[in-house]
């Protein structure tokens, strides 16, 4: 029995030795391959790809979170027009950059955008920290960004790590390790900063996200044009699609806006976003926000009161949007009032004419009422 147990131990040793062997030349065989894919077969486009400037790296990295590059590219042409240097966004007003950032969503990298800019001004002498760790230290830069500056600016080996990473690692070793768990992020960032070119860490960078994003894809990936899929586990094993694997399930908060669109004659009243909440410092028109959707007899509520004072004021419709962000669902519902008398705005509030819309930034919610003919447009 004893021999028995020692020939299995001493198996199980020799297994664990051949994977480590296989996985060792699979990990030569990834950085190898896809360098030279890169290099003669990467096509792909984009205005940012292949600059050293870190302030446009910086830039276009900061616009692509959360957002598709079909939709971030036209947005980094327009800040890059509009702010050519650090220092020409340092000094830009915030309603100007809120105004450029309208429709992008995800504000607080916007807020987080100009007080760095800022910073680097007043603090770094305009220039940005040539290491990733102090990289880090500068508001809205985290580990994905970070490593984006510090390897195709400075050509230092850190890998960038982001969903398009994450799917091609998971499939070419065949890890069923959930990436969205503290030890799976952990083991997947650790292989990618084993894997990333010491030589070219910012042609690797480059590299696996355009692999990602065009071959390795989500849905339907392009196994037969993958330079990867001789050595790729998922490939050999028929289960491309079921890799990454994800455990965590997103809990979406229901939030119900009603809003008071007010017109007196060709003006309008607006207020702004303060508290820390969604779509701080963009434009609203005046809020209730309820449990529940609410109908017309809202429009008797005390917050109101000072904007519809007895009965001088018209009902002429009532309309309903919806927008996603991340973790909330926003049913906004629309009173369009029309008023005889000037309404009596607070302190927070402002009375803007038609023409002077196009000035401030709004909220996408807003925008789609404002420009669906619902009303008056902009």
């Amino acid at each position: 029995m004893k021999k028995l147990i020692a020939r299995v131990k001493q198996r199980r040793k020799n297994w664990e030795v051949c994977l480590r062997n296989m996985d060792l030349k699979r990990k030569k065989a990834f950085t190898k391959l896809l360098l030279e894919w890169h290099r003669n077969e990467n096509h792909r486009v984009m205005p940012w790809k292949g600059i050293r400037d870190p302030y446009r790296i910086w830039l276009a990295e900061t616009i692509l979170q959360q957002t598709r590059v079909e939709q971030g590219w036209a947005y980094y042409e327009r800040f890059v027009q509009a702010f050519p240097t650090l220092a020409d966004l340092a000094v830009a007003p915030e309603e100007h950059i809120f105004r450029l950032w309208q429709g992008l969503g995800y504000y607080n990298r916007c807020r987080n955008l100009l007080h760095t800019a800022r910073e680097l001004v007043s603090h770094h002498g305009g220039l940005f920290p040539r290491s990733y760790e102090q990289l880090l230290t500068l508001k809205g830069i985290g580990p994905y960004t970070a490593a984006a500056i510090a390897s195709f600016a400075f050509d230092l080996p850190h890998a960038v790590v982001d969903g398009n990473v994450l799917r091609v690692l998971s499939r070419y070793f065949g890890w069923e390790q959930p990436i969205d768990t503290s030890e799976g992020k952990r083991l997947y960032s650790s292989l990618a900063n084993e894997l990333i070119s010491r030589e070219s860490p910012g042609a690797y960078n480059q590299a696996i996200m355009d692999l990602g994003a065009t071959i390795c894809r989500p849905r339907v990936p392009l196994c037969g044009q993958c330079p990867l899929a001789r050595c790729c586990k998922a490939f050999e094993q028929g289960k491309a699609e079921q890799l990454p694997v994800k455990v965590s399930r997103r809990t979406i908060r229901q939030r119900y806006f009603h809003y008071l669109v007010i017109w007196y004659e060709d003006r309008i009243v607006l207020q702004r976003r303060e508290n820390k909440d969604i779509w701080r410092g963009l434009y609203e028109f005046p809020l209730l926000e309820a449990d529940a959707p609410g109908g017309a007899e809202l429009l008797h509520h005390a917050a109101w009161k000072n904007l519809l004072p007895d009965e001088d004021w018209i009902l002429k419709s009532i309309s309903d949007r919806q927008q996603q962000l991340t973790h909330q669902r926003i049913y906004a519902r629309f009173f369009a009032v029309e008023t005889s008398r000037p309404p009596a705005v607070l302190a927070h509030q402002i009375l803007v004419h038609r023409h002077q819309l196009t000035l401030y930034a709004f909220p996408g919610i807003i925008i789609q009422y404002l420009r669906d003919g619902q009303g008056r447009l902009f």
